[in-house]
C-alpha cells in the first residue's frame, strides 16, 4: 500500500456497519485518526479509539458537523435492499451524498472516497470482465440501485474535490449481516430454487478486500498516484466463483440440503413482477420472497475487470478465498445459522 507521509484526520460514514467499521478498524491500526458517523448507537466502535457524530446525513448540519476538521472522508454510509421507499433510498443516498459533498467544499477537505455498487451498470444482461468505463443503466430494478446511481454520479462529478468511487461486489465474511444470512433463512424450508441454468459465474469480496481497496485508494489520492478526474473502480477478491456453487457449498457446510430444483430465469422473473405487483398494492413494508432484480442477478453472470483498479492504486486482494470461506462458516454457526 502507498504510504502517507503523514497521519490524517479521517471521517467514515456508516462507520458501524459491516464494511464501514472494518474500514475504521484498518484506519486505526496503522495510527490515523478517526470519527464516525452513524444514526445508531455505536458503542463498540467508540471503544477503539473512534468519535461518534450520530444522525442522519439527510441533515446538512449533521452532515457538516461530521466533516468539520477532518482531512478525508470515505463515505461508506448508505440505505441497502431491493425493497422499500424510494423517498427512504433517495434521502439515505442522494440527498447524504450531496450534504457529504457539499461539506467537503465548505471546509476545504480535499479527499473524498465514495461506496458505490456495481449495480449502477446492471441492466439485466451477462457481464464478463466488465471494463471500468461501463455506463450507468438507462433504467432500473431497485430503488437502491436507482438511487446509488444518482449518488455515484454527484460524487464523481464534485468540483474541486479529489474524489474516487469504489464498487465492491457481494460482500461477504465473518459479521456479514446481509448475503449469506439472506440466502440461509430463504433456504430454510426448501425455498430456493435455481434460477437459470446455474452456471453464471460473479465477482464476490470478503470484506477486508474491500476495505484495503478503501484504503489504498485514499492513499493514493493523497499522494497524487491517481489523477483527480473523477473515477469509478470496480473491486472483488478478483477471483470469480459459479453462484449456484458458492451458495450450494455455503448451505451444506452449514448442515442444510443440497439446493434442489430449477427454474427458468423467465418463469421466476415473471412471478417476481406479480409478487411485487401484490406487495405494493397489499403488502407495501413487507419484502416479497422474489424480486425481478433477485431473478436477474441470480440468474446472470456479473464479474468485472481489477486490473483499473491494480494499476492506478495497486489494488491487490489480501485474504484467500478459502480460508475465508472457513472463517465466515464458523462465523455463521456462532451466530446461529447452523441447522
Amino acid at each position: 500500500m502507498q504510504k502517507k507521509k503523514q497521519m490524517m484526520k479521517i471521517l467514515i460514514t456508516g462507520g458501524g456497519g459491516f464494511l464501514g467499521s472494518e474500514i475504521l478498524r484498518m484506519l486505526i491500526d496503522r495510527g490515523d485518526e478517526c470519527q464516525f458517523a452513524a444514526r445508531g448507537d455505536y458503542p463498540e466502535i467508540r471503544a477503539l479509539g473512534a468519535t461518534q457524530i450520530r444522525g442522519d446525513l439527510a441533515d446538512p448540519a449533521i452532515a457538516n458537523k461530521a466533516v468539520a476538521g477532518c482531512d478525508a472522508v470515505i463515505h461508506v454510509a448508505a440505505k441497502a435492499g431491493i425493497w422499500g421507499g424510494h423517498a427512504d433510498y433517495y434521502s439515505a443516498n442522494v440527498i447524504a451524498t450531496q450534504n457529504i459533498v457539499d461539506a467537503c467544499i465548505q471546509h476545504n477537505v480535499n479527499y473524498l472516497i465514495h461506496t458505490s455498487t456495481p449495480s449502477v451498470t446492471f441492466n439485466g444482461k451477462n457481464v464478463e470482465n466488465g471494463k471500468q468505463n461501463m455506463p450507468h443503466a438507462d433504467s432500473f430494478l431497485t430503488s437502491y440501485a436507482e438511487t446509488k446511481s444518482k449518488a455515484e454520479q454527484i460524487a464523481l462529478n464534485a468540483k474541486g474535490i479529489k474524489v474516487i468511487a469504489l464498487r465492491p461486489h457481494l460482500i461477504y465474511g465473518a459479521g456479514d449481516p446481509n448475503l449469506l444470512p439472506r440466502m440461509v433463512n430463504s433456504h430454510r424450508g426448501g425455498k430456493i430454487k435455481i434460477i437459470g441454468d446455474g452456471n453464471n459465474k460473479v465477482d464476490i469480496t470478503h470484506v477486508k478486500n474491500a476495505a484495503i481497496a478503501h484504503l489504498q485508494a485514499l492513499d493514493s489520492l493523497v499522494s497524487g498516484v491517481v489523477e483527480p478526474v473523477g473515477k469509478a473502480y470496480f473491486i472483488s477478491d478478483d477471483a470469480p466463483v459459479k453462484l449456484w456453487n458458492f451458495l450450494d457449498r455455503s448451505v451444506t457446510a452449514l448442515g442444510y440440503e443440497k439446493i434442489s430444483g430449477q427454474v427458468s430465469h423467465k418463469t421466476a422473473f415473471r412471478a417476481a413482477g406479480v409478487l411485487e405487483t401484490f406487495h405494493k398494492i397489499f403488502r407495501p413494508n413487507v419484502e416479497p420472497r422474489i424480486t425481478r432484480f433477485v431473478a436477474d442477478q441470480m440468474s446472470t453472470s456479473h464479474w468485472y475487470d481489477m486490473e483499473p483498479a491494480k494499476r492506478d492504486f495497486g489494488y491487490q486482494p489480501v485474504i484467500d478465498q478459502n480460508a475465508a470461506f472457513e472463517d465466515m462458516i464458523e462465523d455463521l454457526k456462532k451466530r446461529g445459522f447452523a441447522a
